[in-house]
């Protein structure tokens, strides 16, 4: 009997893991077994796997580089576009919501979750190992490092951020505009309506799963190897691949922790403390070294980026005949930022509700980006600096053979070097802990079909299999096999990007003639038709009504004002709803197949101005909502007649909105 009664309460616990409302089981255990059944090849077979990495890597860089190249330069203007056109203003949620995180904490998650780990990694071996050996021209002289800044710059500015930006904009849109899931399909909606909900919008976010997962792993892999190389350089720890197992596992049961404390609670304090720590190394190296050469740089190396910004965009190296050299920059980074953009934009756009798309466009590309670049600047010209002078060949010749010592070896050449080396690792592991802490919470929102708050087992779930693809890759073909997967993987994402931005500028449009038509509402129509004495109308603005007399209002004046329109809709035709709460009242209107329409008025509660001599300390008012967000205006003391002639306006406004969008669809 207790064996039968342990079974059923197994049972139900087991079904409650794994039930629908946890989990998209279609997209969970898709993608887990794919991601699976490409580390156990790994693991079973990694000198195949790699010599098959090889193989596929070649051939996509030989045949695919250009499609890699003309996507990233279409999100990339198109993100510039959409910055300085009219439907900017157009808020990622209602119209009368606010951000929920302020601008430090904000831009503190966006840029641990965006770049982290690599900027620690490449920060001084990139801009080196493009002076030494650029990939055209002669290394070593000061035209080769000035170029080498403009590649790494172009590797890791407007573009990156592009990516993160605009497939998050478009995620954000849809779930916060839209009230769709916060997930990859809802993009399609415009397309495919309701088939999101099927097998295609399944397929759509496991691609999206497997994507994110291989682009974590690749800079999960890039961290750990630059972590054993600072152990080895301050405490003799040896340089392996097994101890790199080691160190994956223990960073992520610290992710792991992390992610079960959740987004306040866990990543956002882990990405404050990243900031903070990354400026102080920062700072650090700066005023250590020359500070107002170092600001020169910057300027001139800004300057010399936006001047080729468009040439290097599509520049191939076609004459040239440079593959292996773009295929190991240039194509695995542009592959490696799309892979990342479904992680980086559902974790963005989770953090940046309330913002309009041209202040969330602003803050996501160009702060991010010139914080990149000063560090670029501050580490690369210093270590550039030091191989001119002549000072620092065993620099260059470290870089150019063992990649993740260079920021320790770089580190030499200051005072306090010890320090400074501690300091790099504290900060690649707590970047290493955010990455995949942040990875695994989105990968989730995405297996669990857009929960906010999936079930922590699932966190540590994905928490788990991040460190075990980034150590089984690792073991299987080091850097290089993570690099290959990382090209693979953000293939399909190239095609599902661009046609959620097709769908989003179509979408968009449609918004912003609702909006116009809404904003250009004026109340002379309503006193026209049912005008109120201006004495009465004086003492209106001054009135601070109590949350009970709103209510009253809402029963005794406005429900039967609603009620009656809806009798008149209902007659001419129109299929209405009407419903009442205390403090909510919405008549909509079914326009079939188009945008329908809502008229609501909710009581809301504000304290009262410093400049209203007043003993009350809150009021309320009755608010007017449509379907895109509160109006900020206030009908309280409107007779019926006047509260009619008020919702008619909306809807005739409303009306129009709907022939404009037709008449431009037919057209």
């Amino acid at each position: 009997m207790r064996n039968k009664q342990g079974y059923n309460r197994l049972s139900v616990i087991m079904k409650n893991l794994f039930s629908k409302d946890n989990l998209n089981p279609q997209v969970f255990f898709g993608s887990a077994a794919v991601i699976f059944l490409i580390t156990a090849f790994g693991a079973i077979w990694p000198k195949s796997m790699e010599a098959f990495f090889k193989q596929t890597q070649a051939w996509l860089i030989t045949n695919t580089s250009w499609v890699y190249i003309l996507a990233v330069a279409v999100i990339t203007f198109f993100s510039f576009g959409i910055i300085f056109s009219r439907m900017g203003d157009i808020k990622l949620g209602p119209d009368h919501e606010e951000p929920e995180y302020g601008n430090v904490s904000w831009f503190s998650m966006l840029f641990s979750a965006g770049m982290g780990i690599g900027l620690l990694f490449f920060g001084v071996a990139e801009p080196v190992m493009h002076f030494s050996t650029p990939p055209v021209g002669p290394g070593g002289t000061p035209e080769a490092a000035q170029e080498a800044m403009k590649i790494t710059f172009f590797h890791w500015g407007l573009h990156a951020w592009a990516i993160y930006a605009t497939l998050a904009v478009i995620l954000a849109y849809f779930a916060y505009r839209k009230n769709l899931p916060l997930l990859p399909r809802s993009a399609f909606y415009p397309l495919i309506g309701d088939k999101i909900h099927g097998k295609i919008g399944n397929m759509i976010d496991t691609f999206a799963i497997i994507g994110t997962m291989f682009g974590v792993a690749t800079s999960l892999g890039y961290g750990v190897t630059q972590v054993n190389a600072g152990l080895n350089y301050l405490f003799d720890l040896p340089i392996s691949t097994t101890v790199q197992v080691l160190l994956i596992i223990g960073i992520t049961a610290m992710a792991t922790i992390s992610v079960v404390l959740g987004l306040d609670g866990g990543i956002k304090k882990l990405s404050n403390i990243n900031m903070a720590l990354a400026v102080g190394l920062l700072l650090a190296v700066l005023f250590l070294g020359s500070s107002m050469g170092l600001m020169k740089d910057y300027v001139q190396n800004t300057g010399a980026y936006l001047s080729d910004l468009i040439y290097k965009t599509f520049n191939l190296y076609a004459y040239e005949k440079k593959e292996t050299w773009f295929g190991g920059w240039t194509l695995l980074y542009w592959a490696w930022w799309i892979s990342w953009s479904p992680f980086v934009g559902i974790f963005i756009a989770r953090i940046s509700k309330g913002r309009t798309i041209r202040e969330f466009m602003c803050g996501a590309l160009f702060v991010p980006a010139a914080f990149t670049f000063l560090w670029m600047t501050v580490f690369g010209n210093s270590a550039i600096s030091l191989a001119l002078s002549g000072h620092a060949q065993d620099l260059v010749h470290t870089i150019s053979n063992n990649v993740p010592v260079a920021l320790f070896k770089f580190f030499e050449y200051f005072p306090f070097s010890s320090f400074l080396s501690m300091l790099g690792v504290m900060l690649i592991i707590t970047f290493f802990v955010s990455s995949s802490d942040s990875g695994s919470l989105v990968i989730d929102t995405l297996a669990s079909g857009g929960l906010e708050e999936p079930p922590v087992w699932q966190r540590v779930f994905w928490a788990v299999l991040e460190g075990l693809v980034a150590a089984v890759l690792l073991y299987a073909g080091g850097l290089g096999a993570l690099q290959t997967m990382t090209i693979v993987s953000a293939f399909p994402m190239i095609f599902l990007i661009l046609i959620s931005l097709f769908s989003f500028i179509r979408t968009l449009r449609a918004d912003y003639l609702l909006q116009n038509s809404i904003l250009s509402h004026s109340t002379s129509v309503q006193y026209s038709s049912a005008s109120m004495p201006w004495q009465d109308r004086v003492k209106h603005l001054s009135r601070l009504p109590s949350q009970t007399r709103v209510r009253t209002y809402l029963k005794d004046v406005a429900f039967p004002a609603m009620d009656e329109l809806q009798k008149e809709l209902r007659g001419q035709g129109y299929e209405t709803e009407l419903t009442f709460e205390q403090d909510k009242l919405m008549l909509s209107i079914d326009n079939s197949d188009e945008e329908n329409f809502h008229y609501e008025i909710h009581v809301r509660r504000f304290n009262v101005p410093e400049y209203v001599n007043s003993e009350r300390e809150a009021y309320c008012r009755a608010e007017v909502f449509l379907l895109n967000g509160g109006q900020d205006y206030d009908v309280f003391g409107y007779p019926k007649e006047q509260l009619i002639a008020d919702a008619i306006c909306q809807y005739e406004k409303h009306y129009h909105f709907l022939h404009k969008l037709t008449s431009e669809q037919a057209e």
